[in-house]
């Protein structure tokens, strides 16, 4: 009897142990039976067997965090040491280029090839980053790189290329290779044109369309070729889990007028949600570079620290979690050991798993599957969502700005579709649909909030999923979110773009310019050349100024009067300086001249990224700075005036729309110099005007529809100007919204 006692005794222990790990968290106080049973620990791709339960978790966290810093201690050397530029997302410097900013060495040979090596490391260091970003610089640098006709550096130059290396062809590629970045990365081809046409491209030509479908296309079926390979067995562990696609809604969805309320709610709350969520990133990029400007050391330092909380964190937050049963009708073993699998055992026993570090230890693509997946509403808790969505939320907020490749789009989808899916969880019973349509139109509502796109964002979300039945519920979130987000912040690449210095020209012009003339705005002074000029004062203009363009005149006994003969740009007078064709006397030379031969079309060709010559690296003796230069067959005799008395929201449209940089003013009435002054994108940045007009500050807040601020706003025009400049910038960068 005794004998048969004692086996009894033993199962009602193990029961009661059971039925503790599944109501308790791991870590709770009140746990008073440890799970001493035998684990199999997966360190790297050796699997141990560990006796020790504290011993197998201390080591599975060494590997863990020192895998991830390994990887992201990589990622910031090469990208700080190499290639700074291919630092963060690169969209908006793609989106800057495609409005005319020109930033130094976005589509360099080493840009792209840190870009990639960088994206891989970092997304697989366990950092809250995406890989869409990156994919779209990926795909501008190669389209940059093919318009230039390759890298003279390197030794990768093509001759037929040569035809495109014009700035309309090397613009319209660059936007081919974004359009085909996003097609790449979500296998969405029209929702890669859209996103081109919406959120990059700064001037739209028809014939750009097709071109930017054709590339996508052309994506497409590339990739769908390699999945094809991938999946017959042949890659291995590489294509299982890495490519953003989520057919889960491939059944009817069925909805009624009832579920457009939570729906609404919904949009509102992503709209608050996205807007707060650029507002704390904009505060954190400001932060980062100031630590990012100290110098490389501390950028590594910077996002090794990341890297550090982030494996702390994601390693302790399974632990609050406790086990739930598997489910019977699950497609995949449950629960799973090793590198892939969405029931992920973690602490629990046999039979159970955890579902926060099923959602934690997957791929961002797969835990979006998770939280998109349908037929599902009993496999996560209240707490284990709510506990995701607030790592996300702020995990990639930290992870966005430190020196390495990283994306938005991912880590944007995933905490929308956490957000969703809890929003979904606390409507229960009072609603129709499913949780997994709530994960996807949270992450809608949030990307509309925090992007502010609608059309494109709705395309790339229906190809993601794959079902065209929920188009007037992602419609519907996408356009309230916007137009919530609009009334606090702005866009969230325009903030990161505000951040880095970009001046970049929005397509509408401000109120007050209407009240302003080309003329009011025009700073001085203005460096002119004459159309025979001495080459010691060419030297001297372009060591003393750091401007790009200057107008040539032309003066007696040339013309009978002072006349603009054009304007020459400052890479051009290099190319002349370099050349040394020189003339002894102020004679005018034709083109059919000894000295107009010496040069060739490719001499005055668009530059390569990083490519441009350097006065410094010229030296002149004082004979030949005695010495003249003939400027006029070398200079643009037909660039674009204004007369001094135009709207300045004119020239704005003119200035965007052409894509100038540089537009001449010229003076009303004759007997004045040719020439009253150059505009630049500077002289159209609204910082810029409001610092020489401050009275125009309270008419300007008027307009943004914030009354409140009128407040503060009344100290400001009676001080001095710098401080209303730096006022005003604080305020308009806090309260930023679209004015028409």
């Amino acid at each position: 009897m005794a004998d048969n006692a004692e086996p009894e005794q033993t199962q009602e222990q193990d029961f009661l142990r059971d039925r503790e790990s599944l109501t308790l968290p791991l870590l709770s106080s009140h746990r008073s039976i440890p799970n001493s049973t035998s684990q199999v620990a997966i360190v790297g791709s050796h699997v141990c067997p560990i006796e020790s339960l504290d011993y197998e978790y201390v080591m599975a966290f060494i590997v863990f965090f020192a895998s991830n810093l390994v990887l992201t201690l990589f990622a910031s050397v090469i990208t700080a040491v190499i290639a700074p530029a291919a630092a963060g997302s690169g969209i908006p410097e793609v989106k800057a280029y495609l409005n005319g900013v020109d930033a130094p060495g976005i589509f360099s040979l080493r840009t792209l090839a840190v870009k990639i090596v960088g994206s891989i490391t970092a997304v697989s260091s366990s950092l809250l980053v995406g890989k869409a970003g990156p994919m779209v610089h990926t795909g501008a640098c190669i389209a940059s790189l093919l318009g230039q006709g390759g890298s003279k550096k390197y030794g990768l130059t093509w001759k037929w290329l040569r035809f495109f290396k014009n700035d309309r062809d090397r613009r319209d590629l660059v936007t081919c290779g974004a359009a085909a970045g996003i097609a790449a990365s979500f296998r969405s081809p029209v929702g890669g044109v859209l996103f081109a046409f919406e959120e990059m491209a700064s001037w739209w030509r028809s014939a750009l369309l097709w071109r930017a479908f054709f590339a996508t296309a052309v994506v497409a079926i590339v990739l769908r070729a390699l999945i094809d390979v991938c999946r017959s067995g042949k890659c291995g562990l590489f294509g299982t889990g890495g490519l953003i696609m989520f057919d889960v809604y491939s059944a009817n969805v069925s909805y009624h007028l009832a579920d457009v309320p939570p729906v609404l709610l919904l949009g509102v709350i992503g709209g608050i949600l996205g807007s707060i969520y650029n507002f704390l990133l904009d505060k954190v990029l400001r932060l980062y570079n100031l630590i990012n400007e100290k110098g490389v050391v501390y950028r590594i330092l910077l996002a090794c620290s990341i890297s550090i909380f982030t494996s702390c964190l994601l390693f302790g937050l399974p632990w609050l979690a406790s086990c739930q049963p598997c489910p019977s009708d699950a497609l995949e073993a449950c629960p799973t050991i090793g590198r892939s699998g969405n029931f992920k055992k973690f602490q629990c026993p046999p039979g159970h798993y955890n579902d926060l570090a099923s959602l934690i230890f997957n791929t961002n693509d797969d835990a979006i599957r998770n939280l998109f997946s349908k037929g599902t509403n009993s496999e996560f808790l209240y707490s284990s969502i709510l506990i995701f969505f607030f790592t996300c939320y702020f995990l990639s907020i930290f992870s966005y700005g430190i020196c390495a490749p990283a994306g938005l789009f991912v880590p944007v989808i995933v905490t929308g579709a956490s957000y969703g899916r809890l929003m979904g969880m606390l409507f229960g019973s009072d609603s129709n649909l499913d949780h997994g349509l709530y994960a996807v139109l949270g992450a809608a509502s949030f990307l509309g909030g925090s992007m502010r796109m609608t059309v494109s964002l709705c395309v790339i979300i229906l190809e993601l999923t794959n079902n065209l039945l929920m188009l007037p519920l992602i419609m519907l979130v996408l356009l309230i979110s916007k137009t919530v987000a609009d009334a606090f912040t702005g866009n969230i690449y325009d903030l990161i773009m505000k951040s880095k210095g970009f001046p970049y020209l929005e397509g509408h012009a401000e109120p007050f310019m209407r009240q302003l003339t080309v003329g009011d705005v025009v700073t001085g002074p203005l460096q002119m050349f004459r159309g025979i000029e001495k080459v010691g004062n060419i030297v001297h203009v372009l060591r003393s100024t750091r401007h790009n363009g200057f107008p040539v005149i032309d003066e007696p006994p040339l013309s009978e009067a002072p006349v603009l003969f054009g304007i020459i740009l400052r890479v051009h007078l290099i190319t002349l300086l370099k050349k040394k064709s020189f003339l002894s006397t102020p004679v005018p030379t034709g083109s059919g001249s000894e000295v107009f031969r010496q040069f060739s079309s490719g001499d005055f060709a668009k530059r390569g990224s990083g490519s441009d010559e350097k006065l410094e690296d010229l030296e002149f003796t004082d004979e030949e700075l005695d010495m003249f230069i003939d400027l006029h067959p070398f200079t643009n005799a037909s660039p674009f005036t204004v007369v001094e008395t135009m709207s300045l929201a004119k020239a704005l449209i003119l200035f965007r729309e052409v894509g100038l940089r540089h537009l001449l003013v010229i003076p009303k009435l004759s007997g004045r110099s040719p020439v009253v002054g150059i505009l630049t994108r500077h002289d159209f940045m609204p910082e810029h005007i409001l610092g020489l007009y401050p009275v125009l500050i309270t008419g300007f807040m008027k307009s943004t529809r914030l009354p409140f601020l009128q407040l503060f706003m009344e100290p400001i025009v009676d001080d001095d100007q710098k401080r209303a400049h730096i006022v005003f910038s604080v305020l308009t960068h806090i309260f930023k919204q679209d004015m028409t």
